[in-house]
């Protein structure tokens, strides 16, 4: 996805169902799910989840490809992929 993105959300769209019509529509795309946009939105900077009580921010990490490492210990990974693993 982080190599190639508009050709990954090309085959997204089609996979769901919905095709683009436009090229300027999966730029649009991009551009609004970008993590530095999201990062930068007031309402993920200062708001609070309110099912979980803790603020937006932290949702958001560096964005980076493997940067979990830094953040997960191997019992958690273990955990994620004997749930996510068949």
């Amino acid at each position: 996805m982080m190599d190639d993105p508009k050709t990954q959300l090309r085959r997204l769209a089609c996979f769901l169902g919905r095709p683009f019509e436009k090229e300027e529509e999966v730029d649009k795309v991009l551009w609004r799910c970008s993590l530095e946009r999201l990062k930068n939105m007031e309402v993920n900077q200062h708001g609070v989840d309110p099912r979980l009580g803790f603020e937006n921010k932290f949702y958001f990490r560096r964005g980076i490809v493997g940067d979990w490492k830094n953040n997960m210990t191997d019992k958690i990974k273990e955990k994620l992929d004997h749930m996510l693993l068949p």
